[in-house]
């Protein structure tokens, strides 16, 4: 039985830290050019990943600290041996509210009923290209028809609905892509969202001209179609959009152009262990080695309020200044 709750965490800033996103694994088996190198990763030995028990001891601690919305990532999360099982450790624990999975679809159909069953409520799946040859050109693997074909599979389980799909968008790259995610949006019960291009790209080749911003994507769809804004919830990522004719939406995440820092109230855990207090951080706090040297739950929660008190007001990119972190997306978390 889990112990009573404890104190709610807050950062130094007054935020309320209530969403944990954790990666479970480093590999993924695509090589997107905004995540990773082509070649030349150098993956995390088994025995420093964390296991299966570590990650419901922190889940289950922070869930008694206030957090109710858990998302898991990699990496490729579903390339993580016995995926399911761990979902299903997780999925009971109290005080979760949500329990999602952002995945790049690739292995997603075949795992979808043992998923839902182990009690997967949500999905985001990555998809940048609608063109089997564009697809091919980002990932480097060709396998669109793989990924839609999950997406499709997904569309029969209800409780998963609405089926969120995210492009990352890329000056250069995603202004013919437009217009078909957005009949992709409104032909199908997905929420298509566009997330502006982050500095987190492997060759650190990222810059400003680089970004295609949310306002530039939705003046295009808005040649054709008529949006309609959704209220924002508060510290929702996306801002969203209804098609007038009621037909599908669409959203819009700015952390480039329009930044939600001021209500963040994430937290990431790496899957070797560590804590990350924004995405862009320069810092991290080891998790995994107290766990292994014996601490207990008092122990680590010391550890957890120290760390988060100290996170960062607003990740400053494009201001004067801003240092890339040295970890790209996949190692860090999705």
């Amino acid at each position: 039985m889990d112990a009573k709750p404890l104190e709610p965490l807050y950062d130094g800033h007054g935020r309320p830290i209530t969403s944990l996103r954790v990666s479970v694994t480093d590999r993924c088996n695509f090589r997107c050019s905004y995540c990773m190198p082509a070649e030349g990763m150098d993956w995390l030995a088994r025995e420093d990943v964390l296991s299966f028990e570590e990650i419901e001891r922190l889940v289950r601690l922070l869930a008694r600290m206030g957090v109710t919305d858990l998302r898991l990532t990699g990496g490729e999360p579903l390339a993580r041996r016995e995926f399911p099982q761990l979902l299903a450790r997780l999925a009971p624990v109290p005080g979760l509210t949500d329990l999602s999975l952002t995945t790049n679809g690739y292995l997603l159909e075949r795992q979808l009923p043992e998923l839902v069953a182990a009690g997967l409520r949500r999905i985001n799946v990555s998809l940048d290209s609608l063109a089997r040859h564009r697809f091919l050109e980002l990932t480097r693997r060709d396998a669109l028809e793989r990924v839609l074909s999950s997406l499709r599979a997904a569309e029969a389980y209800p409780q998963l609905h609405p089926i969120k799909v995210n492009c990352v968008a890329m000056r250069g790259f995603t202004e013919e892509e437009i217009l078909p995610f957005a009949e992709f949006a409104r032909s199908h019960p997905y929420e298509v969202r566009f997330i502006e291009f982050m500095p987190l790209d492997a060759d650190h080749a990222w810059d400003r001209d680089s970004v295609l911003s949310g306002a530039e994507i939705r003046t295009v769809i808005e040649t054709e179609h008529a949006l309609e804004a959704v209220p924002r919830e508060p510290h929702a990522t996306a801002r969203t959009y209804r098609f007038a004719d009621g037909s599908g939406a669409i959203g819009f995440i700015n952390p480039v152009s329009e930044p939600f820092c001021a209500d963040c109230n994430r937290i990431r855990v790496t899957a070797d262990g560590k804590l990350r207090t924004c995405l862009f951080s320069l810092h991290e706090t080891d998790l995994r080695a107290p766990m292994r040297a014996g601490a207990g739950d008092a122990e680590l929660e010391r550890v957890l309020r120290d760390a988060v008190w100290r996170k960062e007001l607003k990740h400053h990119i494009a201001e004067p200044g801003f240092r890339q972190p040295a970890r790209t997306m996949s190692a860090i978390g999705g």
